[in-house]
């Protein structure tokens, strides 16, 4: 299906803050992996471990805000193959976003490692869970390189449709549409 009308405000929001946030965490990931055991590691890997907990609370609003609004429609007609790999990509992300700070708590918990937002403790370090940790080891691991592929897809076909099929697609989830009375807009028609 088609549709050329404005995205809502929230959708554009939470598709930027939950993508950017992600990035972040994943960047600090990715760095801190090759790092040697220091405290600048523990520093940089609590860091990561907060940032993954509020991209799970902004991913777990954002799948919510999704099933409120439902699914975004296409901008233009495009082949039912591209249509399909699109939502496949959308979908894949959504759950990435969801199964990523998913499968590092289970890490942490299986670790016998506490689970924090900053210096706010969320749940206590125990005893180590040996097939837990390795699970969220293996989770975290392999979706961290879906997430890699899926997200060059997706940017990908972003940016096809800006410079190739020259559409409204990568444009309009940048554009904030003008409320009703309101003076706020992020763009001028």
């Amino acid at each position: 299906m088609k549709s050329n009308q404005p995205l809502s405000t929230q959708t554009i929001l939470f598709h930027w803050l939950t993508g950017l946030s992600f990035i972040a965490t994943f960047a600090i990931g990715f760095y801190l992996v090759d790092l040697p055991r220091s405290p600048e590691k523990f520093e940089l890997l609590g860091l990561h471990k907060s940032f993954g907990v509020a991209v799970l609370v902004v991913a777990l609003l954002r799948v919510i805000w999704r099933l409120k609004e439902g699914p975004i429609q296409s901008a233009t007609k495009s082949p039912a193959w591209q249509e399909k790999a699109a939502t496949l990509v959308h979908y894949t992300l959504l759950v990435s976003t969801l199964l990523m700070p998913i499968s590092g708590i289970i890490m942490s918990v299986g670790g016998g490692h506490p689970v924090a937002f900053f210096s706010f403790e969320l749940i206590a370090g125990g005893e180590k869970t040996e097939w837990l940790n390795i699970l969220g080891k293996n989770l975290h691991f392999y979706a961290s390189r879906v997430v890699m592929i899926t997200l060059a897809l997706h940017v990908a076909g972003a940016l096809k449709h800006h410079f190739i099929d020259k559409d409204i697609t990568l444009t309009r989830m940048i554009r904030i549409k003008k409320e009703k009375g309101s003076q706020f807009s992020a763009t001028q028609h």
